[in-house]
């Protein structure tokens, strides 16, 4: 047999950072602020609607484009920023948002093409990139005051084999939300240069400060070629239920559609009317949701700042990043690895979601999307470091 057996695009993506520290956390009974899922569920009535689902034989295989109710759902959360989007053509149901971004990507990005990544990025976007058999170009956040955007930079990156870009905000792992000069510019750039924008907005209802999300697709000349995508993972606690969606025009929906079909054809049929229920039903639940989450944000920044860290604050997300350097270390990843076992807490450097480690080796990434006495029994741990 030829070896090795994993083609060479894919030999970088064996392992994810998630995987690992969660796993180093569960052998060394450490906190895991790792990984970010809530240790919580979700609203009740979305809950029931799915046990109903279940109960009343919805566990078939739901309609390829996804049941009616979730796509007209989807539609009508989508007209709450001021855009339109046709349930029946121009909205797709997904396995979660990872299913969407690699699709979106295997779809509208050919062999050779190049694709537009801001660093430090989520994990999935560069394997998926890999797996269109496309270049990534990425281009850093500026790490100030708030993580942002390099508009000169951006501009510098693209080429004349630039076909997507990538934008995601609110922003894992750094929690920045991009501004609306940030996202004009962004936007204007697609325009100049006749890019495809797919924004992965999972943490769309998630933004503190009164700082708000907004849309991409909402700039001038950018909702004929932006795939928004989303899911209901983080904006209702169901992290585990994978229902995501793409909203675009119909012919971006229906080449999405096109590769998506054949990766996992449907999916999640009882959870999709449950899904339907909570987008409809549970505004206020979502709105709870941000302010508690709030709450513990500036929990466990206090937490880290006590402790010694250099915190960054947090505009959306689960995450706030921290700079390691004020504690006497020179490498989060470093720190990371000796966390579980030296104090029993479990975080993420951010350098390994980037190209360039060297600019983001001080940085690392805690979720506190947890409960109280969990936050709390780490940040007693952390304090251990000083």
């Amino acid at each position: 047999m030829r070896r090795p057996v994993l083609v060479p695009r894919l030999t970088p993506f064996t392992s994810t950072i998630f995987a690992e520290m969660t796993a180093l956390a569960t052998r060394t009974g450490a906190v895991n602020l790792g990984q970010g899922f809530p240790d919580t569920d979700g609203p009740a009535g979305m809950l029931e609607a799915a046990q109903r689902a279940i109960a009343d034989g919805v566990n078939q295989y739901p309609p390829g484009p996804g049941r009616p109710e979730l796509r007209a759902a989807i539609a009508a959360q989508r007209a709450a920023y001021g855009v339109q989007f046709d349930p029946d053509t121009e909205v797709l149901v997904t396995v979660g948002a990872t299913e969407a971004i690699a699709s979106a990507l295997l779809a509208l990005v050919d062999a050779g093409d190049e694709v537009i990544l801001f660093e430090p990025y989520y994990d999935s976007y560069a394997a998926s990139v890999a797996l269109a058999g496309a270049t990534r170009k990425v281009v850093s956040l500026v790490d100030g005051e708030r993580f942002s955007v390099d508009l000169d930079a951006v501009r510098a990156a693209i080429t004349p084999k630039t076909r997507a870009i990538l934008v995601n905000s609110p922003h894992n792992p750094t929690g920045t939300v991009f501004t609306r000069e940030e996202l004009a510019g962004i936007a204007a750039l697609c325009v100049e240069h006749d890019l495809i924008a797919i924004t992965d907005e999972v943490y769309e209802s998630i933004t503190y400060d009164g700082v708000p999300h907004i849309p991409l697709c909402t700039f001038p000349a950018m909702a004929e070629r932006t795939v928004t995508i989303s899911s209901a993972g983080k904006m209702f606690n169901c992290t585990g239920w994978k229902i995501g969606w793409v909203c675009a025009p119909a012919p971006l929906v229906a080449a999405v559609r096109a590769a998506k079909q054949f990766l996992t054809v449907v999916g999640g049929a009882p959870f999709q009317p449950a899904v339907a229920y909570a987008l409809a039903h549970e505004s206020a639940w979502v709105s709870r949701l941000g302010a508690d989450l709030a709450v513990k944000r500036d929990r466990l920044s206090a937490g880290l700042a006590e402790a010694g860290f250099g915190v960054r604050r947090s505009y959306g997300t689960y995450f706030v990043c921290a700079d390691v350097r004020p504690l006497g270390f020179a490498d989060g990843a470093e720190l990371c690895w000796q966390l579980p076992e030296r104090i029993g807490v479990a975080a993420v450097p951010v350098q390994v979601f980037t190209d360039n480690p060297d600019r983001w080796r001080h940085i690392v990434r805690f979720a506190f999307c947890k409960k109280d006495e969990v936050l709390d029994e780490a940040i007693e741990r952390l304090h251990k470091l000083t």
